[in-house]
């Protein structure tokens, strides 16, 4: 696909900046009521006196009788309009961690269906800093509590329910990949076009069998008359550490160095601090989302702590076939997460 097929700028719903975004927050945090916590809570009960593993939850034994309506509202949202919401006001805080990780497995199960995160077969993130070290480069940045870097994770939809906040910082940030694209048309269209070039990502230490230990998919893709986004500059960087990945040239490194400085400027991207009881979902092919570093509390039962989902939902668009390297399939509502030899999934609640 060369340059002049595409076009000089993306419009819709997604193509958002923060500065507009930060006057429009009904249109993307959504306020539980009373009754809508109910029919959450009854759901998880149902499924929890099956006494099956959470990661085995479905959409069909997890009955909702009115918050399936939005869901549904929810997830043509991610794929097709602004691509997030944050539903605000789950009172985690008298739940156990099961219940809390059955309302939110149930959220998702009504999204998509959950993708493995780790070699492991966690269909259930834990995010939180477990004291890995940063500068290692097979560290998943989230484990730690550096500042990560703008990037989008290995499945179609991500979500994270917040249990409990850090003492300062960790504050949630969302770009639309769209935004960065429409500036960079119209700035620097030549270092624009380094993005559409495979450039090498590494798996830290997640290697599928027979697979390489980074990946090749570029940065911005253009297939089906959409931008497709796969991003995370540290993966990137720490890939050259391979003598056979390809090598960055100085255009290309100019042209991450202004994606970077693009999705740190506060007119695009928006800043947002979940509290404990919410929800976020984001649509990784639109959008990207990023962390600021946080202090914690010197308590490990009060320390910062997110459930995470990967989704892969039904009605959602095609990718390039480069996106096998990463989501194994690229079939539309089975595709995602991160698959190596003998894994099995579930979802553990430590």
């Amino acid at each position: 696909m060369t340059q002049s097929e595409r076009p000089p700028e993306l419009k819709g719903p997604s193509a958002w900046t923060g500065q507009d975004m930060r006057k429009r927050q009904d249109e993307w945090i959504v306020e539980l009521t009373p009754e809508d916590i109910a029919d959450l809570e009854q759901a998880a009960r149902h499924y929890l006196n099956l006494g099956r593993d959470i990661g085995e939850i479905t959409m069909a034994n997890f009955p909702l009788q009115r918050m399936d309506v939005h869901l549904a509202g929810l997830r043509d949202k991610l794929i097709r309009g602004i691509g997030f919401e944050v539903i605000r006001g789950l009172p985690v805080q008298n739940y156990t961690q099961e219940l809390a990780a059955a309302i939110f497995c149930g959220v998702g199960a009504h999204l998509g269906s959950a993708r493995s995160q780790n070699a492991q077969g966690h269909i259930l993130g834990h995010v939180r800093d477990i004291g890995a070290d940063a500068n290692d480069p097979n560290t998943r940045i989230y484990q730690t509590h550096e500042r990560q870097t703008f990037h989008t994770d290995s499945a179609d939809i991500v979500g994270l329910l917040c249990l409990r906040d850090a003492k300062e910082g960790g504050e949630s940030l969302l770009v639309s990949a769209e935004a960065i694209y429409n500036r960079m048309h119209a700035d620097c269209p030549d270092l624009l076009e380094r993005l559409f070039d495979p450039i090498a990502t590494d798996r830290r230490g997640e290697v599928p069998e027979g697979m390489e230990p980074f990946m090749t998919i570029p940065p911005f893709s253009w297939h089906d008359g959409k931008l497709t986004v796969f991003y995370q500059r540290q993966y990137i960087d720490s890939a050259q550490r391979f003598p056979e990945a390809m090598r960055l040239t100085p255009d290309h490194i100019a042209a991450l160095d202004r994606f970077d400085a693009l999705a740190n400027d506060p007119e695009l991207h928006l800043s947002m601090r979940l509290r404990p009881g919410d929800m976020q979902f984001v649509y990784n092919h639109s959008q990207l989302h990023d962390r600021t570093g946080f202090t914690d509390w010197p308590d490990p039962a009060e320390r910062r702590h997110l459930f995470r989902l990967w989704l892969s939902p039904q009605g959602d668009r095609e990718l390039p076939d480069v996106f096998r390297q990463r989501y194994g399939s690229v079939e539309v509502g089975n595709r995602g997460g991160i698959i190596t030899r003998g894994t099995q999934l579930h979802a553990p609640l430590d």
